[in-house]
């Protein structure tokens, strides 16, 4: 006998045994109510799923392909969801060791900015809410800025103003004070940063020095990695 047979077999079984049974009379633990609404819907579900499985079986083999490659996405979906904390950590460090210089943000909160090529590391960070690229050196008693890039800040300092001498690992210049309202690399943010502008053509680069440094927890470099520790 067929599905729909057997459905609605049972289906009739159940009718005669409520009418054959009393009114106020359970059956197998239901009221009559309860089990004529379940037999009705079981049998409209049993032809369901018949019907399904007879267009199933009419081309089993594309069928099941469907059904496993469906089963795996929505396998994916699951773990992905479950792990994304961590997919999102392991992201961060393959972009960071493409993109060296990119901020990584570990689960303690720190920092990990991987070293270029040249042996240098190179910060990427957020002057005033401008991105702007850094070199890391504790050599520096300030963050210096270039002069081209305290121009793009709208620092122009006056030339009566360069007057402090600044000794950097490439050696010394004349620069003038100024203060950066804020300073962020990666989720580390330090605000009201003394900083210092020197004269056009004297820095190629910008320089991420102990003023910045000196707000951190802490710093160290480990291999190829320079890690900060927010305050």
């Amino acid at each position: 006998m067929s599905v729909p047979g057997l459905a609605l077999a049972a289906l009739g079984l159940v009718l005669a045994v409520l009418i054959f049974s009393h009114d106020s009379q359970s059956v197998v633990g239901l009221e009559p109510d309860q089990l004529a609404s379940l037999a009705i819907s079981g049998s409209l579900l049993a032809v369901v799923v018949a019907g399904f499985w007879h267009q199933f079986r009419g081309n089993l083999g594309a069928n099941l392909r469907a059904a496993l490659i469906w089963g795996l996405l929505a396998l994916a979906l699951v773990a992905g969801y479950a792990y994304r904390d961590e997919a999102r950590t392991v992201g961060a460090r393959l972009m960071g060791a493409v993109r060296p210089g990119s901020a990584v943000t570990g689960a303690d909160g720190s920092v990990t900015i991987t070293r270029r090529a040249d042996g240098d590391f190179h910060v990427r960070a957020e002057v005033n809410g401008q991105p702007h690229g850094f070199q890391f050196d504790t050599g520096a008693s300030s963050v210096v800025l270039t002069a081209e890039t305290a121009a793009a800040l709208g620092i122009r300092p006056a030339e009566s103003e360069f007057g402090v001498r600044v000794s950097t690992a490439n050696g010394t210049t004349v620069a003038a004070p100024a203060f950066l309202d804020s300073i962020r690399v990666g989720t580390l943010v330090a605000r009201r940063v003394p900083a210092l502008v020197s004269r056009p053509g004297a820095l190629r680069d910008n320089l991420l020095g102990m003023s910045f440094l000196d707000r951190l927890s802490g710093f160290e470099v480990r291999g190829d990695r320079l890690i900060l520790r927010g305050p």
